[in-house]
């Protein structure tokens, strides 16, 4: 994913249906299946154990009902009989929810980066990885295989700016299998993706590969979010690979580990509840309710949702209710920090609430409510103010695919009942709540107003702040951070000092004339001296109001431009950019200073240079 501005900057995306045709199923039709040979590097042959409940207990695909690391190989040439069309053709897979998959063999793989904090998840240490990169390298492109891995590809269909596109799934994200460290008990099992690793029966006209520029992104997004605390997939490793890929031009290969405790999402469901396999559905949902949201079959309850629950809701209803309030409360945490994702789409839209699938995202430079991060959104509908409306449109598909079994009959219905409609009604209807509940509570923070909260601290101080913003084109994330100068300074502000951060604010901001500027600066002062200050009285000290809102507003954030130059430096030969720049938005993207081996890129607190204003992104990758 590289990027383009409205000033037609030389890098940019396509859209992700925009693949080179490769129609590799006939070729394949009549081959056999090479296997990947098991690493014997002593880093990885026993350093993780995995535990895949989730093919050992839900159906897969019946054309290749046996994992291909249990076939034979025909002697020593690593082969087994099955057709290597069964693995990579694509095709109609149906009364399954998974496929086996085999990752492609990756030319040359060369570790590049790996996530000290994902890596514990594992047990694992990151000098594990850099004791032996090559091995490390190779395990985590696919080309050798973890002991034990026995990979898939998920089954979803989804709906693709609001039209239904049937079946998609995993076209080249392959799950190596559920792992926790070797030697532990009942832990949490993280399932690991591999994306990038080559074709599956859901590729359609898609190579299943992933080039560089994408890649950079999304392992680097992922692991800034998380540091910013907003639910998300996280990422483990990035290694580059000598592959040619073909976009609008020939590119080189990348492979991203990524981690979930489960990539179920919205259209896992939808699927096999638009082709009337209501039964499949159930199945879909009690595994949900067995291994990730197991506090329904304990307690009875949605976990930390509104209005009474429990109340004689069947375990389905509850599902629903906590899924809906997971995913208002990731939005609002989007809305809070400034983040677009940009593709919306319900196959994109993660069961347990966490932000996944990294394409034309970005984070705001200036405030803008109307901006489209993806530039093959030409309508807006996934524009900055649409993304908590689409997330409840999202819900409702949702909604619709679980409404045969809200009643909790032992044989789900045709159609809903009457009385399993209104529960549904009733538990959409709390997303708004839910939703308004958290982003006001994370505004606060952010606004240092901690104290004595408000009803009104939304519409009275945070909206007035924003419109400001708005009508400035104020850098979103500057104006944040520099609010904590604001708080430090107490509720008698110095004049001067006042004067000047205003003149930093309109420094940041881009969209006047002198005449506009003088008014916005006068407006701004009486927001400060009218509305702020006067609120910020009941906090206490304000050097702590001030601290504390340094722990909430970022100084760094992964805007476009600032992963574009990555990008550009990764390219040109500095790889090593990449692991700086994961140190820098993971362990000190709230810090005024930063450690001497990052202090060159303190420029990307700065503002956006030319070139980097306007920057979209379109789904190609």
């Amino acid at each position: 994913s590289t990027a383009r501005n409205h000033h037609q900057h030389p890098h940019h995306y396509q859209h992700k249906r925009r693949h080179i045709s490769i129609n590799m199923d006939s070729a394949m039709s009549f081959s056999k299946t090479t296997l990947r040979p098991d690493t014997t590097a002593a880093e990885w042959t026993t350093a993780l154990t995995f535990n895949d409940t989730f093919t050992s207990e839900l159906p897969g695909d019946p054309l290749v009902p046996q994992a291909p690391y249990t076939q034979h190989p025909d002697g020593s040439s690593g082969c087994i009989a099955t057709p290597e069309a069964h693995f990579r053709g694509s095709r109609a897979v149906r009364n399954a929810l998974w496929s086996h998959a085999i990752p492609a063999d990756q030319p040359s793989p060369r570790l590049i980066s790996v996530s000290e904090p994902s890596a514990a998840l594992l047990g694992l240490a990151k000098q594990r990885f850099w004791d032996n990169a090559q091995a490390a390298a190779e395990v985590w492109s696919g080309a050798r295989r973890l002991p034990g891995s026995h990979p898939w590809a998920h089954a979803y269909g989804g709906y693709q700016f609001g039209i239904w596109a049937d079946q998609l799934g995993d076209g080249r994200a392959i799950s190596l299998g559920q792992a926790k460290p070797a030697g532990t008990g009942a832990v949490p099992c993280w399932e690991l993706q591999l994306k990038g690793a080559g074709r599956t029966p859901y590729s359609r006209f898609g190579d299943g590969f992933a080039v560089r520029r994408s890649s950079i992104r999304e392992f680097l997004a992922a692991e800034h979010m998380h540091a910013l605390g907003v639910p998300t997939s996280r990422s483990l490793a990035l290694v580059f690979t000598e592959r040619p890929v073909q976009r609008e031009e020939p590119e080189l290969g990348a492979v991203v580990t990524r981690m979930a405790p489960s990539w179920i999402r919205f259209g896992s469901f939808e699927l096999p509840a638009s082709r009337k396999d209501h039964a499949l559905v159930r199945r879909l949902a009690d595994y949900a309710i067995s291994h990730h949201f197991d506090h329904i079959l304990l307690t009875g309850s949605a976990s930390g949702g509104g209005g009474a629950l429990g109340g004689g809701e069947s375990p389905y209803a509850l599902l629903l209710r906590d899924v809906v309030r997971r995913t208002a409360v990731m939005v609002a945490r989007w809305q809070a920090v400034g983040f677009c994702h940009g593709v919306m789409n319900t196959d994109n839209m993660s069961l347990l609430g966490l932000t996944i699938d990294y394409g034309p995202f970005a984070f705001l430079d200036a405030y803008d409510p109307d901006f489209i991060c993806n530039h093959s959104d030409t309508q807006g509908r996934y524009a900055f103010r649409e993304q908590p409306r689409v997330a409840l449109w999202n819900l409702m598909r949702l909604a619709g695919s679980l409404s045969t079994l809200i009643d909790g009959a032992s044989k789900p219905p045709a159609e809903p009942s009457p009385e399993a409609v209104n529960v549904i009604t009733d538990i959409l209807n709390s997303y708004a709540g839910c939703f308004k509940d958290e982003y006001a509570r994370v505004m606060r923070g952010k606004f240092g107003l901690t104290v004595g909260g408000r009803a009104d601290d939304v519409a009275a101080v945070v909206q007035p702040f924003l419109e400001l913003l708005e009508r400035g084109s104020t850098d979103y994330t500057f104006a944040m951070r520099a609010l904590c100068d604001v708080a430090s300074m107490g509720a008698d502000a110095d004049a001067q000092l006042l004067d000047a951060h205003i003149g930093q604010m309109a420094a940041r901001s881009r969209s006047f004339t002198c005449v506009d500027s003088t008014k916005w600066r006068a407006d701004l002062r009486r927001y400060y001296v009218d509305v702020y200050l006067p609120r910020l009285r009941q906090e206490g000290k304000s050097d702590a109001v001030g601290a504390r809102m340094r722990g909430e507003n970022p100084r760094f954030v992964l805007r476009n431009w600032v992963a574009q130059d990555i990008i550009e430096r990764a390219e040109a030969g500095d790889e090593r950019v990449v692991d700086r720049c994961l140190d820098l938005m993971t362990k000190h993207a709230f810090d005024d200073e930063l450690p001497q081996n990052l202090a060159d890129l303190d420029v990307y607190a700065g503002p956006v240079p030319e070139w980097g204003e306007g920057l979209q992104c379109s789904c190609s990758s």
